[in-house]
């Protein structure tokens, strides 16, 4: 077959029906267990926890957008690190982009550091950085690109070839840019994890999580960690996210859209310091973000002058609603201090720059119009 476009491959994904039936939605196989043909014989289906038919056609996607050889579906994204944590043995080293998501920053802190793991936290967009945190007992980088909240961006290719050449491998956090706008593996990224509650599914009602990969020595492992925690994505949550992927690449230009039009406006407004958007021409990476990647995502930060506006402005929006989470299609706005990142502490918070005056919006697909009218009510 000729090469597919990526939103061709999204609109279709791994599989284009169902062959036995000829159904074009891959069906739902609500079974926990699959009969055997004989002793000593399977369908490749014995039980869920290990494997199910919906759950390995939306795997199937996720590896076939992000070019990568497997994929591993978990009940959500921190299932999903929880589970690559597992290909480290206790001593390991592990650096890791400062300004992450703040559950990311708990699983590590609070359990693995008890089981004998050690984690730097630092800014990945700054290499010296990264060259200063490695020690002999460093086996990976775990780097967040663009980052949560800040929307900093880390030169994949040259992180992968720095940690390669130490003998350590590269995962990358794709959440925010998706397989439509940025593709790790290619880049020389070892693993790429999503949290496929956000854009992939992106209707704010699923979810889950995603490794994918190419690399042989991983995959029995990884395979036999999702196996043993059982944290895997249902039958049910595999078909909706798959239903979500299908518009994902119509989406993101929706998101980007208004995204855009967000920032720029906000970047005028008289309540407004700063703005942190990759999409604008004097972000300190932008060059970097053009070579990387093909859009911008629909995510915009930004300080208030006075910590004082944030109550007012989360108390008044309408249309855009005050919630955590991100990349659906409904436009929110987040406060990180007091939810996404309050895990982390005060110090490596501010540190990072996620201060009291932040607030992160995440553009839905409504009228740009009607966001900014939202918007502007709310800060008036």
């Amino acid at each position: 077959m000729q090469k597919l476009a990526k939103d061709t491959l999204t609109a279709r994904g791994a599989d284009y029906f169902e062959p036995r039936t000829g159904a074009v939605s891959v069906p739902i196989f609500q079974s926990a267990t699959f009969r055997h043909p004989g002793q000593g014989q399977s369908t490749g289906f014995d039980y869920s926890r290990c494997a199910n038919p919906t759950r390995t056609a939306v795997e199937n996607t996720l590896a076939l957008l992000e070019g990568g050889r497997y994929g591993l579906a978990f009940a959500s994204g921190m299932g999903a690190i929880s589970a690559l944590v597992k290909i480290f043995k206790p001593g390991s080293h592990i650096i890791v982009s400062e300004d992450l998501y703040g559950g990311t920053y708990r699983l590590f802190t609070r359990y693995y550091e008890m089981y004998g793991f050690s984690f730097s936290y630092i800014d990945t967009s700054d290499f010296s950085c990264i060259e200063s945190a490695y020690t002999t007992k460093t086996k990976a980088l775990f780097i967040e690109t663009p980052s949560n909240p800040m929307m900093k961006v880390t030169d994949i290719q040259r992180c992968a070839d720095f940690i390669h050449s130490k003998g350590g491998i590269l995962i990358t956090d794709n959440t925010f840019s998706t397989p439509c706008f940025q593709n790790p593996l290619a880049l020389g990224s070892d693993i790429v994890v999503h949290s496929g509650t956000k854009y992939l599914e992106g209707h704010n009602d699923t979810l889950s999580g995603f490794l994918v990969h190419s690399h042989d020595e991983y995959e029995q492992e990884l395979r036999d960690a999702q196996m043993s925690e059982g944290a895997v994505l249902s039958p049910f949550d595999s078909w909706l996210t798959l239903r979500g992927i299908k518009t994902l690449s119509v989406r993101m230009e929706k998101h980007e859209a208004n995204a855009r039009a967000a920032a720029h406006w906000l970047r005028q407004h008289p309540k407004v310091e700063k703005v942190f958007y990759t999409g604008f021409s004097d972000h300190p990476q932008y060059e970097l973000s053009r070579k990387q990647t093909r859009g911008d995502s629909g995510m915009v930060s930004f300080y208030v002058k006075e910590t004082a506006f944030i109550r007012s402005i989360l108390e008044r929006v309408k249309l855009v609603l005050f919630a955590e989470s991100l990349g659906g299609v409904e436009s929110l706005i987040t406060y990180p201090w007091e939810q996404t990142h309050t895990s982390i502490p005060e110090e490596m918070r501010l540190r990072a720059g996620v201060t009291t005056r932040l607030l992160r919006f995440s553009a839905g697909i409504e009228n740009a119009d009607d966001i900014i009218a939202d918007l502007e009510q709310a800060m008036a």
